[in-house]
């Protein structure tokens, strides 16, 4: 979509007061650690992009909040897999051994959207040292939050996603649906009978670039829409706008522990 379609469909600029006022009126407070997953397009035009945006979030939460958002980085996986786009087969060996290590002050992330990518460049956001599913955060608590990534269980309780569950933290999902929804890996990793599956990373190994293969678990978010539907009919969501964009805030560890139960009841692979 251009910048003048998005104008088009904007009735009036959203600005940084705007959106906190929106924030406010949907339930973020000071000294909250908020988890937020996002879509700057959805909001319409922006006055001031993504930098409005972070800059607006960042108020919201105050000084005694954390602000934290994933930070994705899937071209450091195994390119066997790639899909969008694949490559050619006689590419992948070479892949293998010239990815350059992934560095957390410098490898972008990948479809997390403008706001999160701005968000990893901002001043004093910390970043996780997951080489694929790192978390960045800023805030009172963001080195606690992303320190001590393990490599696997990537979602696990030892993940940032695991340190937030513990923290009280609220989720905003800020014109994205549920299939954005990373708390809900946290609830497969939960699961007694999850798959395994081996993966692939280029990473620092005691300070040299390694290509690593390591197992975790077959996290797949494919059922996260039906679980979100099931999950705001009987647990407690704010929803509102934020300009154009849709948007749910709702407490964390209430949607995991949801996830748990709905995932374990649902998934064909626990009634095998």
């Amino acid at each position: 979509m251009s910048e003048q379609d998005i104008m088009e469909r904007t009735k009036s600029p959203v600005t940084v007061s705007g959106i906190v006022e929106g924030l406010r009126t949907l339930g973020v407070k000071e000294g909250d650690k908020l988890l937020v997953h996002s879509s700057l397009s959805a909001l319409g035009w922006v006055c001031g992009g993504a930098q409005a945006v972070v800059q607006a979030l960042l108020q919201t939460v105050g000084e005694d909040g954390t602000l934290v958002m994933p930070a994705q980085s899937s071209e450091w996986s195994d390119p066997a897999e790639w899909g969008n786009p694949p490559v050619p087969h006689e590419w992948i060996e070479i892949i293998y051994n010239e990815m350059p290590a992934f560095d957390p002050a410098i490898t972008p992330t990948r479809g997390m959207g403008r706001i999160a990518e701005l968000f990893r460049t901002a001043r004093r956001t910390a970043r996780s040292e997951h080489p694929q599913v790192s978390f960045c955060a800023n805030g009172r608590m963001a080195e606690e939050i992303v320190s001590d990534h393990p490599l696997t269980p990537q979602f696990g309780m030892d993940s940032p996603l695991g340190k937030l569950y513990s923290l009280g933290t609220k989720v905003l999902l800020l014109g994205v649906g549920y299939e954005s929804c990373t708390s809900f890996h946290l609830a497969e990793a939960m699961l007694a009978r999850m798959p395994i599956k081996r993966m692939g990373t280029a990473m620092l190994e005691d300070g040299v670039r390694v290509w690593k293969w390591f197992d975790d678990y077959a996290y797949d978010s494919g059922d996260f829409d039906k679980l979100g539907e099931k999950f705001e009919t009987a647990c407690v969501t704010v929803k509102g706008k934020l300009g154009n964009a849709d948007c749910v805030l709702f407490d964390m560890r209430e949607a995991v522990d949801f996830g748990v139960e709905w995932l374990m009841n649902n998934r064909a692979m626990n009634h095998e």
